[in-house]
């Protein structure tokens, strides 16, 4: 059994929204009159926005015994595909949305509990299932994988230990996240960090450059922002104003160490980059612009298993990682707790007897001055085969000012000849989510709409 929070004085900041603080005492409070609305028996899908919505609904989630359903999007076609999939299925929400049919619940807080009132945190068995988070579907269909409250836990606590090493102060740093909390790395470090670790959640959702500029200015130091390498980058690049953070988070796609040494030096403190899935949860970090070298989490290990000579395949075991993991990457391992990530499996392109991965030429892609985003696609499609398209990754560009030509001669100066896209699309935006990711079926269906036109410039 373990605490559902680690705040022990009832007076402590477990969240603050609109700079309204709510103590562990208000927080337990809500949590158990959300408990008592959910119906029995019953699949429940958590699309609160706001972070300490969610985190009550999760905590009465636990307190009934009932996993929460953490789909990475609520698109539509999403929420019903799980509505086929989970019979009964039932949405808490904190506002007007469009849940594609399904029944709603709204979100309540409850009466306010009085100062001297009793403060008795719930205890959850470390077996219980407490959700089943689905992978982001970039490299295809969404697959649901069962989290066990004990070993969400110690994920969590790893993460702390790692997260106050940096911090190096035991004072309660506050978490602000331009990540969703369904989302498993948004779930981890927005959600059961704070709460796992004496932390504090902010309760806002930012995404814009301006909108995190103000999150932040709302919370009280020490801060702690929770962000991706998309986030990062239009944060930089608008070049607005931002109070003193104390350490930087980013996941979902490796950063280049260029864009994170400048992170660094605007905004004034240490990056760490994590690595982890859906499948393991977080599992080491970096210090990206010390080196390339990952360290993982006390008693997570990385080793080498059944694979090919050309292509050895990796395994994370132990700590909180729920059995023997296949890894989807390619790796260096240096030792059982560091190493090196290489690419994808999915992502290794092989073209004229040579070897890459798109991860690779993506960052390639990425540091051509000029480029504000860019994304390489490897098609699949039997048309394309059929066409021999499949012979050159394509590629998809925001880049204002450039033209080809002058893209193609920088393209020329950082990858082999093998590996120049054909075509190049400028296109005014990718199709990324909520996480700066870019699932494989948005790069499919990309790739569909462009591959008969001929690549032009946007106007």
């Amino acid at each position: 059994m373990t605490a559902l929070i680690s705040h022990r004085s009832p007076q402590a900041v477990v969240a603050w929204a609109r700079g309204r603080a709510i103590t562990a005492r208000d927080y337990v409070a809500a949590v158990r009159h959300m408990a008592t609305l959910l119906p029995a028996n019953t699949p429940i899908l958590n699309l609160c926005w706001r972070r300490h919505h969610f985190a009550v609904v999760l905590g009465a989630a636990l307190l009934r015994g009932q996993p929460l359903l953490l789909p990475s999007t609520r698109t539509p076609e999403m929420l019903q595909q799980l509505c086929r999939q989970y019979p009964g299925l039932l949405a808490v929400v904190d506002e007007a949305i469009d849940s594609a049919g399904l029944p709603q619940l709204r979100y309540e807080r409850g009466p306010i509990p009085a100062a001297d009132a009793p403060y008795e945190v719930p205890d959850i068995d470390d077996n219980q299932i407490a959700a089943h988070v689905f992978t982001s579907g970039s490299t295809g269909q969404p697959v649901p994988h069962a989290k066990h409250w004990g070993l969400l836990v110690r994920n969590a606590q790893g993460a702390g230990r790692r997260v106050r090493d940096w911090l190096g102060t035991d004072q309660p740093f506050h978490v602000t996240g331009t990540v969703p909390a369904q989302h498993m790395y948004g779930f981890e470090s927005t959600v059961l960090l704070p709460l796992l670790n004496e932390g504090v959640i902010d309760a806002s959702h930012p995404f814009y450059p301006a909108d995190i500029a103000a999150a932040l200015h709302d919370t009280p130091a020490p801060r702690l922002l929770v962000t991706t390498p998309f986030h990062l980058r239009t944060l930089l690049e608008a070049q607005v104003a931002v109070p003193a953070v104390s350490l930087l988070l980013s996941a979902t796609a490796p950063l280049t160490p260029q864009l994170a040494r400048q992170a660094e030096e605007t905004l004034g403190a240490p990056l760490l980059e994590i690595y982890g899935s859906t499948e393991t949860g977080q599992i080491a970090t970096r210090h990206t612009s010390a080196g390339e070298l990952w360290l993982t989490f006390d008693g997570v290990e990385i080793h080498a298993c059944t694979g090919s000579a050309e292509e050895p395949r990796f395994a994370a075991r132990g700590g909180h990682v729920e059995g023997v993991v296949p890894l989807g990457d390619v790796l260096e391992l240096h030792s059982p707790t560091r190493f090196a990530l290489l690419g994808r499996h999915a992502d290794m392109v092989n073209i004229a007897g040579k070897r890459t991965s798109l991860a690779y030429l993506n960052h390639q892609l990425n540091s051509i001055p000029g480029v504000v985003d860019g994304a390489l696609y490897w098609p699949q499609d039997e048309q394309m085969d059929a066409q021999a398209r499949i012979q050159r990754p394509i590629a998809f560009v925001v880049a204002p000012t450039l033209g080809e030509a002058e893209l193609l001669h920088a393209l020329r100066e950082r990858i082999d000849p093998a590996f120049m896209p054909r075509p190049i699309h400028f296109v005014p935006r990718l199709p990324r989510n909520a996480t700066g990711k870019l699932p494989q079926q948005a790069l499919a269906e990309l790739a569909r709409q462009q591959h008969t036109a001929t690549p032009v410039h946007p106007t």
